[in-house]
């Protein structure tokens, strides 16, 4: 009984490191002044800072207007890798809306984040049908990624 509650215990201190290990919130002044002065350019806006460190990159959680929720993630060197917003329903371009309805018309759109990654543009919808709820991927031109 002794060994199996050893094992346990070092499981969940694993999962409990693990977990924590990938991603660490930080103040900024932890953040390298590169990051800051790039993050500070592309959103003056910003507010509701909140950084995290995973691995090698800066994630920046902030608001910004109406459609709040902003991600960011820099080098490093403050080149930005990737950047999420959320965004309105209406600002989905019409190839993306009507694919949806082509392929999943019995779902309603819920959420929308435009996700754009090393310069390449992409929307996750969140789509609801009742108490189904599916994430999808789509390219700007509306092809079905994921």
């Amino acid at each position: 009984m002794e060994m199996k509650t050893h094992i346990i215990i070092f499981f969940a201190l694993m999962i409990i490191t693990t977990g924590t290990g990938f991603a660490q919130d930080i103040s900024q002044s932890e953040v390298p002044e590169a990051v800051i002065r790039s993050f500070n350019e592309k959103f003056p806006k910003a507010s509701d800072v909140e950084w995290e460190r995973k691995g090698e990159l800066y994630e920046v959680d902030f608001d910004m207007g109406f459609f709040a929720d902003h991600d960011a993630w820099f080098d490093a060197s403050g080149n930005m890798t990737r950047h999420k917003e959320e965004i309105a329903k209406k600002d989905l371009p019409k190839a993306v809306t009507d694919a949806i309805t082509t392929q999943f018309s019995e779902y309603r759109i819920d959420d929308v984040d435009k996700i754009t990654e090393n310069g390449k543009v992409s929307y996750k919808v969140e789509l609801e049908k009742g108490s189904n709820e599916r994430k999808v991927y789509f390219s700007e031109n509306g092809t079905f990624i994921r």
